[in-house]
């Protein structure tokens, strides 16, 4: 089965298609990665920010080549999404090779976790 991030588009990733896409601070959701010639978004990389999801993409200028991302109601929905993410990735496939950390001064828990 197919592995879906939930996210619609993806863009270069250049500072200035992110300054372009991503209009307000917020906290967010992404991920990263390449296009094949067939158009398939192939995600590397995915994460989250708890404030401002613009700023996060940016520190992936040069290791990636595209992005998708959507904005978050909180730190609680980014962080639940990275969870979910992180469960459903085969670690072979992804960069990601540590769990999600919970959001600063929280106690949300992973519900993916046994």
């Amino acid at each position: 089965m197919k592995k879906s991030i939930g996210m619609k588009s993806s863009y270069v990733l250049t500072e200035e298609s992110v300054d372009y896409e991503i209009t307000k601070i917020s906290a967010g959701n992404f991920a990263l990665g390449y296009e094949t010639k067939s158009g398939l978004f192939v995600v590397e990389n995915f994460g989250r920010s708890d404030t401002d999801i613009n700023e996060e993409i940016k520190k992936s200028i040069h290791r990636y080549e595209r992005f998708k991302f959507f904005y978050a109601s909180s730190p609680k929905s980014a962080f639940l999404k990275e969870c979910k993410n992180y469960h459903a990735f085969d670690k072979k496939k992804v960069d990601n090779k540590t769990h999600p950390v919970k959001p600063e001064n929280s106690e949300d828990k992973c519900p993916y976790c046994k």
